[in-house]
């Protein structure tokens, strides 16, 4: 019932200023602005590729400011999108599982999730913007054994578990599952990753916060020109490879870069080496 990765959510101080660092890195534009009375906060909406980045500064106390105050900026909600909210509203009251109606989003909290806070919004056409052609991952970071969590996921979404590709890094300190929602036609997923140790980046986090939402990743259609950016801003970012004016295939933007926003970047396609399809992986 989960169509694709859709958006995040992220706590800022000051969202103009954000929007600036976000459009000079990742080149995306200002859609909309709103507000939202479940986060409290005025939004400024990106156009990011097909997706949308949800920029929340807060207006007064409340969600957003609670956020603020307890971790700084940062990525505060995972965002998916489904054809069929209706038919998702009734499976979730079927299941006895409370959610929050705001505007037009659902709200599934983080005591239902293993600590990732979910809005769902009506899958809809965007054109696409900049370089950046989709958001694609959100990752869950975990200490709760990550085959209970994938089972309640394919429950709460209608995923099919068969569909799962099983993932695991010693580099990073982890293993787990990416509940695929429709592969191979796209790369769209919830990653599920749980913490081996204590002692990489991943794991101190998720010993630190606990079950919780960690990083996003988004695809790009013109890695070279997102290359760029981040080279001419002088930006922290980590290459897949080791030379980070030359890599092909992408890499990781620091926190600090981005408001708190730890964000994996790969070229097209790049992401199905592993996805479990190496063989939809196209030359750089």
């Amino acid at each position: 019932m989960l169509d694709r990765c859709d958006r995040v959510q992220i706590a800022v101080h000051d969202a103009a200023r954000a929007a600036q660092r976000y459009g000079r890195l990742l080149g995306c534009e200002i859609a909309r602005h709103d507000h939202s009375r479940r986060l409290a906060a005025k939004r400024t909406i990106l156009a990011v590729g097909e997706s949308e980045f949800e920029l929340c500064e807060p207006d007064g106390s409340g969600a957003t400011q609670d956020f603020l105050t307890k971790r700084g900026e940062g990525l505060m909600t995972a965002g998916y999108c489904s054809a069929d909210l209706d038919g998702m509203v009734k499976r979730w009251e079927g299941l006895g599982i409370p959610y929050e109606l705001d505007g037009e989003q659902l709200y599934l909290g983080p005591d239902v999730t293993f600590g990732l806070p979910i809005v769902i919004s009506q899958s809809t056409y965007r054109k696409r913007v900049g370089p950046v052609s989709f958001l694609y991952e959100t990752t869950n970071t975990l200490i709760s054994d990550w085959r209970r969590v994938a089972a309640v996921y394919a429950g709460l979404f209608g995923l099919d578990p068969s569909r799962f590709s099983a993932i695991g890094s010693e580099r990073f300190g982890y293993v787990g599952t990416l509940t695929l929602f429709d592969p191979p036609n796209r790369l769209d997923r919830i990653e599920l990753s749980q913490v081996t140790d204590n002692v990489h980046a991943m794991g101190r986090f998720a010993h630190k916060h606990g079950d919780s939402l960690y990083m996003c990743y988004v695809e790009v259609h013109d890695w070279p020109d997102v290359r760029g950016r981040l080279l001419e801003a002088n930006a922290r970012y980590t290459p897949r490879g080791s030379d980070p004016v030359t890599e092909p295939d992408g890499g990781w933007v620091h926190p600090k870069e981005l408001h708190g926003l730890l964000l994996g970047v790969s070229r097209t396609g790049v992401a199905w080496e592993w996805s479990g399809r190496e063989d939809l992986v196209p030359q750089a």
